[in-house]
């Protein structure tokens, strides 16, 4: 920390800005010699080069004036090749042309006292910084601030941002982790951003990607090739090696630069199952027991993917804090809401019962669905118990980026299922004790396409394109061959227009009543269920189910239990006599989405296609007899 308003993180790779000398530190052990590149005017041709010293510990360095903040810079490997700094904060142009130097206490910084929020008030919206605003940056995206924190959102989550070949993609396939995208507004741009988000008291979140490098623009395994290990495959290419300190230390960094010069307010870490780490100490435990050491003076949030559900790394400390990651994205709980709504049984669905509401509680009730079972999709047996973990160690989802733009066409759910069952997924997403996650446009119901879609040439591009396709030509969206033709190229800059946000549609009444049914939901969650999830505890949940209608109990504090009464068929479900308690009479109405569905289910009956949450001082539901 540089003082009271401005903020800097020292890197072991890359720069450490000083106007007496900037250091500039690279580790290739490989390399015979390595000479800084330097550019006055910015441009992607050096004037001059400077050589660095070499450590019998395979670092070079150089502290030098000769480049100042805004200048160009790279580094020329062996007298040939000049790359740019895969430390970066920012670059001049595209990933391959120089870096760009950045003082890190450029950004004075307003909302200097900001503290963060507890992990339990998370209400995630996941955005994409290029399709969100027509502009498509950082700066654009403080104007919508105002309407995400009104409609009681908490914390913005961007894609990636890292710098990734081209201008425009998902931004999973980054070069440059510690670049903000210069198509985006650079790191300056981003903190403009969390500085506007932090004065609303929202957080930012941001997705890192520590699993492999894209395709294009990755030099470092041609002058750096102990940074991967050839030997171990990935469904990316060779494994990096955490095995290099160095190595570990450019990870681990890369998470502490976001979260201490960004004032970024947590991490979501990409496909943690596809990190090949053969150290004794996993990655990710050393990279969260970092973070929570290093970054100890305000809250701080970790979250993960991972498929294969495990969960020591979201195990919780005696006195209910989470030493390590904060929170798993749960895809069962998706999987099951996307399979009740639509029917769908394709690929990986087809481990979901349309016909039941089972899964979907079970997963409300005690985390994973898959806890150890089965799976037919994977062929094997998937997952541990979570019972034993609060129901906040789960972040639930609806629809996602993946789930969304993976489709074929990439539709959302608002135009998959019908207006009546979406209303009744988003109610239990929305109010459900897990904390909750919305793509962008979910708030006002966005029918429009999110796609996949990327910015390459040549031959790559070529692959990028004919793979799509091969992805999908088992899929019923292309039974007609007639489909493939209209598919649309990831390359196309169309399929990136077609998917951005249409805030127009908020002018549209049906729209209109999205919105407001998604503040009335969210103002519930602030009031009522929010005071009851900090410190909530494991083994809380206990469920009820008769097909596709199902009740979940949650006791989230000593007394207090929470209820959700759900029938997703559209006959009324008459709840079995002995079921329900007398005291169902007294109990708090806090959400129900139709007009008289309360009333009825005291009575012991549910309406069909109803959600209702009920909160109460004992518990209203039995479980049922077994003969």
């Amino acid at each position: 920390m540089d003082g009271a308003q401005t903020f800097s993180f020292d890197l072991s790779w890359g720069t450490q800005y000083d106007p007496a000398g900037t250091r500039f530190r690279l580790w290739a052990p490989s390399a015979e010699s390595i000479d800084l590149a330097i550019s006055e005017t910015e441009r992607y041709n050096p004037e001059r080069f400077e050589p660095l010293a070499k450590s019998t510990d395979g670092w070079w360095e150089i502290v030098t004036t000769s480049v100042v903040p805004g200048g160009g810079y790279g580094f020329r490997i062996d007298g040939d090749k000049i790359v740019p700094d895969p430390a970066a904060r920012a670059q001049v142009g595209d990933v391959h042309w120089l870096s760009r130097l950045v003082d890190p206490a450029a950004h004075v910084w307003r909302a200097q006292d900001w503290a963060g929020r507890p992990w339990h008030e998370c209400v995630f919206y996941e955005l994409h910084v290029g399709t969100f605003t027509p502009e498509g940056t950082f700066d654009a995206a403080i104007s919508k601030l105002d309407h995400l924190r009104d409609t009681g959102i908490t914390a913005i989550e961007l894609m990636p941002v890292a710098q990734f070949g081209g201008q425009r993609g998902w931004g999973y396939d980054g070069v440059l982790l510690y670049a903000a995208h210069q198509a985006y507004g650079g790191p300056e741009g981003l903190k403009r951003l969390v500085d506007a988000a932090h004065e609303r008291g929202l957080m930012v979140f941001l997705d890192v990607v520590y699993n492999h490098f894209g395709p294009d623009g990755n030099y470092i395994p041609a002058y750096i090739p102990e940074f991967f290990h050839d030997e171990i495959h990935t469904p990316w290419g060779a494994a990096i090696a955490y095995d290099e300190k160095p190595v570990r230390d450019f990870m681990i960094e890369n998470a502490l630069y976001w979260l201490v010069e960004c004032r970024i307010d947590g991490l979501r870490l990409d496909a943690i199952d596809s990190i090949k780490d053969t150290t004794d100490t996993p990655f990710i435990k050393e990279l969260a027991e970092r973070v929570r050491a290093e970054v100890a003076e305000r809250h701080v949030h970790i979250t993960t993917e991972d498929d294969r559900n495990i969960t020591w790394h979201i195990d919780r400390a005696a006195d209910g804090s989470a030493p390590m990651i904060s929170g798993e994205w749960n895809d069962d709980f998706h999987h099951c809401a996307h399979v009740l709504g639509t029917m769908d049984q394709e690929g990986y669905y087809k481990d979901y019962d349309p016909r039941s509401a089972e899964q979907m509680a079970t997963a409300l009730a005690t985390g994973f669905v898959f806890q150890g079972q089965r799976s037919e999709h994977r062929d094997r047996d998937v997952g541990t118990e979570s019972a034993y973990l609060p129901p906040t160690a789960f972040v639930n989802f609806i629809q996602n980026h993946d789930q969304i733009g993976n489709r074929a066409f990439g539709d959302r759910l608002r135009s998959l299922s019908s207006g009546r069952m979406y209303d009744c997924l988003q109610a239990i997403l929305l109010l459900s004790p897990q904390i909750p996650l919305m793509f962008q446009g979910d708030e006002f119901g966005d029918c429009n396409s999110f796609c996949f879609f990327t910015d390459f040439d040549g031959e790559l591009a070529n692959a990028v394109s004919k793979g799509r396709k091969k992805e999908f030509k088992t899929f019923a969206a292309f039974e007609d061959e007639e489909a493939q033709e209209i598919f649309p190229d990831p390359n196309d800059d169309m399929t990136f227009e077609i998917s951005r946000l249409d805030w127009s549609q908020l002018a549209q009444p049906i729209h209109k009543r999205r919105l407001q049914v998604t503040r009335g939901l969210l103002a519930a969650r602030r009031e009522v269920l929010m005071p009851l999830l900090g410190g909530a505890k494991g083994n809380c949940g206990m469920a009820l189910v008769e097909d596709r209608a199902f009740a979940v109990a949650w006791e989230l504090q000593p007394g207090k239990f929470y209820h959700l009464f759900a029938n997703l068929n559209d006959d009324p479900w008459e709840i079995e006599d002995g079921l329900l308690t007398p005291e169902i009479a007294n109990a708090t109405r806090v959400y129900s989405n139709h007009k008289g569905a309360t009333d009825e289910l005291r009575n012991g009956v549910l309406p069909g296609t109803s959600v209702v949450f009920l909160l109460s001082d004992t518990q209203l539901i039995e479980e049922p007899a077994h003969d």
